[in-house]
Protein backbone atom coordinates (compact mmCIF):
# COMPACT_ATOMS: atom_id res chain seq x y z
CA UNK A 1 0.00 0.00 0.00
CA UNK A 2 1.01 3.65 -0.44
CA UNK A 3 2.00 5.67 2.63
CA UNK A 4 3.71 8.92 3.56
CA UNK A 5 6.89 7.94 5.39
CA UNK A 6 9.47 9.92 7.34
CA UNK A 7 12.30 7.54 6.58
CA UNK A 8 15.26 9.04 8.46
CA UNK A 9 16.30 11.82 10.81
CA UNK A 10 16.86 15.33 9.52
CA UNK A 11 14.99 18.15 7.81
CA UNK A 12 12.89 16.64 5.01
CA UNK A 13 13.34 12.95 4.16
CA UNK A 14 9.59 12.41 3.71
CA UNK A 15 8.21 10.63 0.68
CA UNK A 16 5.21 8.71 -0.62
CA UNK A 17 6.34 5.12 -0.80
CA UNK A 18 5.16 1.54 -1.01
CA UNK A 19 4.89 -0.22 2.37
CA UNK A 20 3.55 -3.51 3.64
CA UNK A 21 -0.08 -3.64 4.74
CA UNK A 22 -0.20 -3.87 8.58
CA UNK A 23 -0.71 -7.25 10.23
CA UNK A 24 -2.74 -7.07 13.45
CA UNK A 25 -2.23 -9.02 16.66
CA UNK A 26 -4.97 -10.57 18.79
CA UNK A 27 -5.88 -7.31 20.59
CA UNK A 28 -5.74 -4.97 17.60
CA UNK A 29 -8.06 -3.93 14.80
CA UNK A 30 -7.22 -3.03 11.21
CA UNK A 31 -8.81 0.20 10.04
CA UNK A 32 -9.28 1.45 6.50
CA UNK A 33 -8.43 5.15 6.75
CA UNK A 34 -11.14 7.40 5.28
CA UNK A 35 -9.71 10.82 6.20
CA UNK A 36 -6.56 12.02 7.96
CA UNK A 37 -5.78 15.56 9.09
CA UNK A 38 -2.40 17.29 8.79
CA UNK A 39 -1.39 18.57 12.22
CA UNK A 40 1.27 21.08 13.22
CA UNK A 41 3.11 18.12 14.72
CA UNK A 42 3.42 16.60 11.25
CA UNK A 43 5.06 19.80 10.01
CA UNK A 44 7.45 19.68 12.99
CA UNK A 45 8.34 16.06 12.18
CA UNK A 46 8.97 17.00 8.55
CA UNK A 47 11.48 19.61 9.73
CA UNK A 48 13.02 17.43 12.47
CA UNK A 49 11.55 19.60 15.26
CA UNK A 50 9.59 16.93 17.16
CA UNK A 51 10.46 13.56 18.69
CA UNK A 52 9.88 10.65 16.30
CA UNK A 53 11.26 7.20 15.51
CA UNK A 54 12.00 6.72 11.80
CA UNK A 55 11.21 5.07 9.55
CA UNK A 56 7.58 5.79 10.44
CA UNK A 57 4.33 6.44 8.61
CA UNK A 58 3.14 9.89 9.64
CA UNK A 59 -0.34 11.09 10.67
CA UNK A 60 -2.33 10.74 13.89
CA UNK A 61 -5.62 12.61 13.30
CA UNK A 62 -7.87 10.21 11.42
CA UNK A 63 -11.15 8.40 11.00
CA UNK A 64 -11.97 5.13 9.33
CA UNK A 65 -13.80 1.82 9.19
CA UNK A 66 -12.82 -1.45 10.84
CA UNK A 67 -12.00 -4.12 8.25
CA UNK A 68 -10.47 -6.77 10.52
CA UNK A 69 -10.49 -7.57 14.26
CA UNK A 70 -8.08 -9.59 16.37
CA UNK A 71 -9.22 -12.86 17.91
CA UNK A 72 -9.35 -11.41 21.44
CA UNK A 73 -11.33 -8.33 20.39
CA UNK A 74 -14.96 -8.84 21.42
CA UNK A 75 -16.39 -5.33 21.71
CA UNK A 76 -15.76 -4.21 18.11
CA UNK A 77 -16.80 -5.61 14.74
CA UNK A 78 -16.00 -5.23 11.07
CA UNK A 79 -17.82 -2.30 9.47
CA UNK A 80 -17.92 -0.02 12.50
CA UNK A 81 -16.93 3.61 11.95
CA UNK A 82 -14.24 4.66 14.42
CA UNK A 83 -11.63 7.14 15.52
CA UNK A 84 -8.68 6.25 17.74
CA UNK A 85 -6.62 7.94 20.42
CA UNK A 86 -2.97 8.06 19.35
CA UNK A 87 -1.54 6.67 22.60
CA UNK A 88 -0.09 3.43 21.24
CA UNK A 89 2.68 1.91 23.32
CA UNK A 90 1.30 3.10 26.67
CA UNK A 91 2.07 0.30 29.13
CA UNK A 92 -1.38 0.30 30.83
CA UNK A 93 0.15 -0.86 34.13
CA UNK A 94 2.14 2.11 35.47
CA UNK A 95 0.75 4.64 37.93
CA UNK A 96 -0.07 7.12 35.16
CA UNK A 97 -1.92 4.62 32.98
CA UNK A 98 -3.88 3.20 35.92
CA UNK A 99 -5.02 6.69 36.96
CA UNK A 100 -6.31 7.54 33.47
CA UNK A 101 -3.25 9.44 32.29
CA UNK A 102 -1.94 7.06 29.65
CA UNK A 103 -1.30 10.04 27.35
CA UNK A 104 1.80 10.86 29.43
CA UNK A 105 3.04 7.31 30.02
CA UNK A 106 6.81 7.22 29.53
CA UNK A 107 6.50 4.04 27.45
CA UNK A 108 4.09 5.59 24.95
CA UNK A 109 5.10 5.58 21.28
CA UNK A 110 2.31 7.53 19.58
CA UNK A 111 0.68 6.87 16.24
CA UNK A 112 2.38 8.86 13.50
CA UNK A 113 5.67 9.46 15.29
CA UNK A 114 6.50 6.43 17.43
CA UNK A 115 4.48 3.84 15.52
CA UNK A 116 3.09 3.78 12.00
CA UNK A 117 0.31 6.31 11.52
CA UNK A 118 -2.66 7.20 9.35
CA UNK A 119 -1.22 8.71 6.16
CA UNK A 120 -1.86 5.36 4.49
CA UNK A 121 -4.69 3.15 3.24
CA UNK A 122 -4.70 1.03 6.42
CA UNK A 123 -3.61 1.44 10.04
CA UNK A 124 -3.60 -1.01 12.94
CA UNK A 125 -4.63 0.19 16.41
CA UNK A 126 -5.10 -1.49 19.82
CA UNK A 127 -8.84 -1.87 20.37
CA UNK A 128 -8.76 -0.13 23.77
CA UNK A 129 -8.02 3.19 22.04
CA UNK A 130 -11.12 3.20 19.81
CA UNK A 131 -14.23 5.41 19.91
CA UNK A 132 -17.35 5.02 17.78
CA UNK A 133 -18.25 7.82 15.37
CA UNK A 134 -21.84 9.04 15.86
CA UNK A 135 -24.13 8.57 12.86
CA UNK A 136 -24.49 12.33 12.40
CA UNK A 137 -20.73 12.80 11.93
CA UNK A 138 -18.98 12.33 8.58
CA UNK A 139 -15.56 10.75 8.24
CA UNK A 140 -14.12 14.17 7.37
CA UNK A 141 -15.58 15.75 10.50
CA UNK A 142 -14.51 12.82 12.66
CA UNK A 143 -10.89 13.29 11.55
CA UNK A 144 -10.89 16.45 13.70
CA UNK A 145 -11.84 14.59 16.88
CA UNK A 146 -8.25 14.49 18.15
CA UNK A 147 -7.57 18.27 18.08
CA UNK A 148 -11.04 18.92 19.49
CA UNK A 149 -10.32 16.48 22.33
CA UNK A 150 -7.08 18.28 23.09
CA UNK A 151 -9.00 21.54 23.56
CA UNK A 152 -11.59 19.83 25.75
CA UNK A 153 -8.95 18.16 27.91
CA UNK A 154 -6.62 21.12 28.29
CA UNK A 155 -9.16 23.93 28.67
CA UNK A 156 -12.31 22.39 30.17
CA UNK A 157 -10.96 19.43 32.13
CA UNK A 158 -7.67 20.88 33.36
CA UNK A 159 -7.82 24.69 33.34
CA UNK A 160 -11.57 25.11 33.83
CA UNK A 161 -13.94 27.70 32.38
CA UNK A 162 -16.45 29.52 34.55
CA UNK A 163 -19.65 31.19 33.39
CA UNK A 164 -18.95 34.78 32.39
CA UNK A 165 -15.20 34.38 31.92
CA UNK A 166 -13.45 36.74 29.51
CA UNK A 167 -11.19 34.45 27.47
CA UNK A 168 -8.29 35.35 25.18
CA UNK A 169 -7.07 32.87 22.56
CA UNK A 170 -3.52 33.52 21.33
CA UNK A 171 -3.20 32.09 17.82
CA UNK A 172 -5.93 31.46 15.19
CA UNK A 173 -4.71 28.11 13.89
CA UNK A 174 -6.90 24.99 14.00
CA UNK A 175 -6.36 24.55 17.75
CA UNK A 176 -7.08 28.22 18.44
CA UNK A 177 -10.28 28.18 16.38
CA UNK A 178 -11.45 24.95 18.02
CA UNK A 179 -10.56 26.37 21.44
CA UNK A 180 -12.67 29.46 20.75
CA UNK A 181 -15.70 27.29 20.04
CA UNK A 182 -15.11 25.05 23.05
CA UNK A 183 -14.93 27.99 25.48
CA UNK A 184 -17.96 29.64 23.87
CA UNK A 185 -19.99 26.53 24.61
CA UNK A 186 -18.72 26.54 28.19
CA UNK A 187 -20.48 29.82 28.98
CA UNK A 188 -17.86 32.52 28.52
CA UNK A 189 -18.99 36.14 28.30
CA UNK A 190 -16.59 37.22 25.56
CA UNK A 191 -13.85 35.61 23.51
CA UNK A 192 -10.98 37.54 21.91
CA UNK A 193 -8.63 35.89 19.43
CA UNK A 194 -5.33 37.27 18.19
CA UNK A 195 -3.45 36.77 14.94
CA UNK A 196 -1.16 38.56 12.52
CA UNK A 197 -1.70 40.18 9.13
CA UNK A 198 -0.93 36.90 7.38
CA UNK A 199 -3.81 35.29 9.32
CA UNK A 200 -6.49 37.67 8.04
CA UNK A 201 -7.56 35.27 5.32
CA UNK A 202 -8.65 32.61 5.98
CA UNK A 203 -8.07 32.20 9.73
CA UNK A 204 -9.29 35.46 11.26
CA UNK A 205 -12.07 35.65 8.68
CA UNK A 206 -13.38 32.26 9.81
CA UNK A 207 -13.00 33.27 13.46
CA UNK A 208 -15.52 36.05 12.78
CA UNK A 209 -17.88 33.63 11.05
CA UNK A 210 -17.69 31.34 14.10
CA UNK A 211 -18.93 34.12 16.38
CA UNK A 212 -15.69 35.15 18.10
CA UNK A 213 -16.48 38.49 19.77
CA UNK A 214 -13.20 40.33 19.25
CA UNK A 215 -10.64 39.68 16.51
CA UNK A 216 -7.32 41.43 16.93
CA UNK A 217 -4.44 41.80 14.46
CA UNK A 218 -1.33 42.16 16.64
CA UNK A 219 0.51 43.84 13.73
CA UNK A 220 -1.98 46.71 13.93
CA UNK A 221 -2.96 46.88 17.59
CA UNK A 222 -1.37 46.15 20.98
CA UNK A 223 -3.16 43.09 22.39
CA UNK A 224 -2.24 43.80 26.01
CA UNK A 225 -3.71 47.31 25.93
CA UNK A 226 -6.82 46.07 24.13
CA UNK A 227 -7.48 43.33 26.67
CA UNK A 228 -7.09 45.77 29.54
CA UNK A 229 -9.44 48.21 27.82
CA UNK A 230 -12.11 45.55 27.33
CA UNK A 231 -11.85 44.28 30.91
CA UNK A 232 -11.82 47.62 32.75
CA UNK A 233 -8.12 47.28 33.41
CA UNK A 234 -8.34 43.88 35.13
CA UNK A 235 -7.16 41.54 32.39
CA UNK A 236 -8.56 38.30 31.02
CA UNK A 237 -9.91 35.59 33.30
CA UNK A 238 -8.33 32.93 31.08
CA UNK A 239 -5.66 33.12 28.41
CA UNK A 240 -5.34 30.11 26.10
CA UNK A 241 -1.89 30.07 24.52
CA UNK A 242 -2.34 28.21 21.22
CA UNK A 243 0.46 29.67 19.10
CA UNK A 244 3.68 28.38 20.64
CA UNK A 245 5.23 31.79 19.98
CA UNK A 246 7.65 32.91 22.73
CA UNK A 247 6.39 36.51 22.46
CA UNK A 248 2.77 35.38 22.79
CA UNK A 249 3.66 33.19 25.79
CA UNK A 250 5.07 36.26 27.52
CA UNK A 251 2.04 38.35 26.55
CA UNK A 252 -0.17 35.78 28.28
CA UNK A 253 1.39 36.67 31.63
CA UNK A 254 0.77 40.36 31.02
CA UNK A 255 -2.83 40.18 29.80
CA UNK A 256 -4.21 37.68 32.34
CA UNK A 257 -5.79 39.18 35.45
CA UNK A 258 -4.51 38.66 38.99
CA UNK A 259 -5.68 35.24 40.09
CA UNK A 260 -6.41 34.34 36.46
CA UNK A 261 -5.56 31.21 34.51
CA UNK A 262 -3.27 30.40 31.60
CA UNK A 263 -3.91 27.24 29.59
CA UNK A 264 -0.92 26.14 27.48
CA UNK A 265 -1.80 24.36 24.24
CA UNK A 266 0.80 25.62 21.79
CA UNK A 267 3.99 23.60 21.33
CA UNK A 268 7.01 25.82 20.69
CA UNK A 269 9.93 25.11 18.37
CA UNK A 270 12.31 26.40 21.02
CA UNK A 271 14.03 24.13 23.53
CA UNK A 272 13.55 26.80 26.21
CA UNK A 273 11.33 29.88 26.49
CA UNK A 274 12.01 32.67 28.98
CA UNK A 275 8.94 33.71 30.97
CA UNK A 276 8.28 36.41 33.62
CA UNK A 277 8.27 33.92 36.49
CA UNK A 278 8.11 36.51 39.28
CA UNK A 279 5.21 38.28 37.60
CA UNK A 280 3.32 35.00 37.53
CA UNK A 281 3.93 34.42 41.21
CA UNK A 282 3.06 37.97 42.24
CA UNK A 283 -0.17 37.88 40.22
CA UNK A 284 -1.13 34.48 41.63
CA UNK A 285 -1.60 33.01 38.18
CA UNK A 286 -2.67 29.40 37.74
CA UNK A 287 -0.76 27.89 34.81
CA UNK A 288 -1.77 24.51 33.43
CA UNK A 289 0.55 22.55 31.17
CA UNK A 290 -1.60 19.57 30.23
CA UNK A 291 -0.62 17.32 27.37
CA UNK A 292 -2.72 15.62 24.71
CA UNK A 293 -6.06 14.06 25.71
CA UNK A 294 -7.78 11.06 27.26
CA UNK A 295 -10.90 8.90 27.05
CA UNK A 296 -13.35 11.40 28.54
CA UNK A 297 -12.18 14.28 26.38
CA UNK A 298 -12.63 12.17 23.24
CA UNK A 299 -16.19 11.26 24.15
CA UNK A 300 -16.97 14.91 24.91
CA UNK A 301 -15.35 16.01 21.66
CA UNK A 302 -17.46 13.58 19.63
CA UNK A 303 -20.57 14.91 21.36
CA UNK A 304 -19.63 18.51 20.56
CA UNK A 305 -19.05 17.62 16.91
CA UNK A 306 -22.20 15.51 16.59
CA UNK A 307 -24.39 18.19 18.19
CA UNK A 308 -22.82 20.84 15.90
CA UNK A 309 -21.85 22.86 18.97
CA UNK A 310 -18.35 22.72 17.55
CA UNK A 311 -18.34 23.42 13.82
CA UNK A 312 -15.35 21.49 12.52
CA UNK A 313 -16.55 21.63 8.90
CA UNK A 314 -15.73 25.32 8.78
CA UNK A 315 -12.07 24.51 9.47
CA UNK A 316 -11.68 21.95 6.69
CA UNK A 317 -10.39 24.12 3.85
CA UNK A 318 -8.66 21.52 1.67
CA UNK A 319 -8.80 17.80 0.85
CA UNK A 320 -6.08 16.01 -1.11
CA UNK A 321 -5.17 12.47 -2.18
CA UNK A 322 -2.01 11.05 -0.63
CA UNK A 323 -0.07 11.81 -3.79
CA UNK A 324 -0.52 15.55 -3.22
CA UNK A 325 0.84 15.46 0.33
CA UNK A 326 3.66 17.92 -0.42
CA UNK A 327 1.24 20.56 -1.71
CA UNK A 328 -0.99 20.02 1.32
CA UNK A 329 1.93 20.35 3.74
CA UNK A 330 3.05 23.54 2.00
CA UNK A 331 -0.39 25.18 2.31
CA UNK A 332 -0.55 24.31 6.01
CA UNK A 333 2.98 25.60 6.62
CA UNK A 334 2.21 28.91 4.88
CA UNK A 335 -1.03 29.38 6.81
CA UNK A 336 -3.07 29.24 3.59
CA UNK A 337 -4.99 26.22 4.84
CA UNK A 338 -6.59 25.81 8.24
CA UNK A 339 -7.14 22.07 8.27
CA UNK A 340 -6.08 20.07 5.22
CA UNK A 341 -7.20 16.45 5.01
CA UNK A 342 -5.54 13.61 3.15
CA UNK A 343 -7.94 11.06 1.67
CA UNK A 344 -6.12 7.74 1.01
Amino acid sequence: MKAIVKYKKGDGFVELGEVTRPVIDSEEVLIEVKAAGICGTDIHILHDEFKYFPPVIMGHEFSGEIVEVGEKVKEWKVGERVVAEPHTGACRVCRLCRTGNHQICSKKRPIGSGQDGAFAKFIKVPSWLLHRIPEEVSFEEAALTEPTAICVHCILEKTGIETGDFVVILGPGPIGLLAAQVVKNAGTSYVLITGTSKDINPRLKIAGELGVDYILNVDKEDPISKVRELTNGEGADVVVEASGSPSAINQAFQMVRRGGRISALGMTKEEKVEIPWNMGIMKGIQITLPFSSGYTSWEKALHLIASKKTNVNSLITHCFPLGDWSKAFSLVTKGQAIKALLIP
